[in-house]
């Protein structure tokens, strides 16, 4: 793949009128997003904490300002009063480049069984971020930087790579008190990984929420990928459920295609509030078929992108029932280690099994166009470098 920073895109200035399907879209599920992760930035921003490669625009802060004090003012929001929110403040764009075409696919919040304590079939476990893994990029551009190692081992010779997925389900990390949870199938915890969260059932019908806190640094590999390319499966029968069934088959074949993967993602309980929901980058509460998760070397965290591709048919429907083609107003709210280029996005689709199917077989060719706030003119780019 081309190195990201070599990929210049252009945003071309469009009309509204110009979006395929724009006036018929719930404009004001739309507004709760981008409300979703105003405080967030605009919090990143105060604290120099990085929301990706560039600082966030100032008027990308300025309309998020807006849009708060307009919530605050109490008067309850209207889906026509959030598309002309939208239209006053932004301009599309269409974004043009020679990378490779578009890409939508989609994660979830999984619901698993899982305990405390190790026993009772409860034997694999997840690990909470230890003391000596230190970043080395911030975690909003681990996306855009996930070439190379996103995280390391402090050791007192220096930084060194962490341990693999093979060293840390082999052992390597046990009893030194960082067991968080303790699972019954280790390609469940496989799968928690790649979504970054999941929703936990305990054995007493509690439920509890954890999410991603830190990987081990190892660029991602997907797994899916190496059985296709090694014959063992077809493209189009590759689907999130056919992969679990075949890993679930065999347990140590299994293992060694999943240890392919060197990436080892630690997690967190959330707590009070936080827990009300999943997150994404900067604490961000994921929305619904609202949320994205984006390159932040070409898009910044809290930009409003309208995605667009008629082949989507399963993940919208239409008044009457039948299929329509995907064109939503969704907004930046995530990153993720294989989403790579100006028009790569993943769709948060929810929680539970059913949000699962949904994003178990989407991988369709997408369009974004960019809502760049007013006075940020369309212009040709080289990624890393805009202001």
């Amino acid at each position: 793949m081309s190195n990201p920073a070599q990929i210049a895109h252009t945003y071309a200035p469009l009309s509204f009128a110009d979006l395929p399907g724009w006036a018929s879209d719930d404009h004001l599920a739309a507004w709760k997003a981008f409300l979703a992760s105003c405080k967030p930035i605009i919090k990143a921003a105060q604290s120099e904490s990085k929301a990706g490669p560039r600082p966030t625009p100032l008027a990308l802060l300025d309309v998020c300002q807006t849009a708060l004090l307009t919530a605050a003012a109490g008067a309850k929001q209207t889906k026509d009063g959030a598309r002309r929110f939208f239209e006053a403040h932004f301009t599309p764009h269409s974004v043009e480049h020679a990378a490779a075409a578009g890409l939508l696919t989609g994660y979830y919040e999984p619901l698993v069984h899982g305990a405390r304590q190790a026993g009772n079939g409860y034997e694999t476990p997840v690990y909470k971020r230890p003391a000596d893994l230190v970043n080395v990029v911030a975690e909003s551009e681990r996306g855009a930087k996930s070439a190379g190692f996103t995280h390391m081992r402090k050791t007192d010779n220096g930084l060194v790579p962490y341990l693999t997925r093979a060293e840390i389900e082999q052992g390597a990390l046990k009893g030194q008190g960082l067991e968080l949870l303790y699972f019954q199938d280790p390609v469940d915890v496989f799968f928690m990984q790649i979504q970054g969260s999941a929703r936990i059932e305990l054995p007493d019908g509690e439920k509890i929420r954890i999410t991603y806190d830190g990987k081990n640094g190892y660029p991602y590999t997907s797994v899916g990928r190496v059985l296709i390319d090694d014959g063992s499966f077809k493209p189009e029968k590759m689907s999130l459920k056919s992969l679990a069934s075949w890993l679930k088959a065999d347990r140590k074949r299994g293992e060694q295609v999943m240890w392919q993967n060197q990436s080892y993602v630690f997690f967190r309980e959330l707590k009070g509030a936080e827990a009300d929901g999943a997150m994404g980058v900067l604490g961000i509460p994921l929305q619904t078929g609202r949320s994205l998760a984006v390159d932040t070397a070409f898009h910044n965290i809290g930009l409003p992108i309208y995605v667009t591709s008629p082949a989507l048919t399963h993940a919208h429907k239409n008044k009457d029932g039948g299929p329509d083609g995907f064109a939503r107003l969704m907004i930046a709210h995530d990153v993720g280690s294989a989403i790579k280029g100006p028009e790569r996005g993943d769709i948060f689709f929810g929680s539970g099994d059913n949000a699962g199917k949904i994003a178990g077989v989407t991988k369709h060719p997408g369009r974004f166009f960019a809502l760049l706030p007013i006075g940020i003119e369309g212009q040709q780019v080289v990624a890393g470098q805009r202001p």
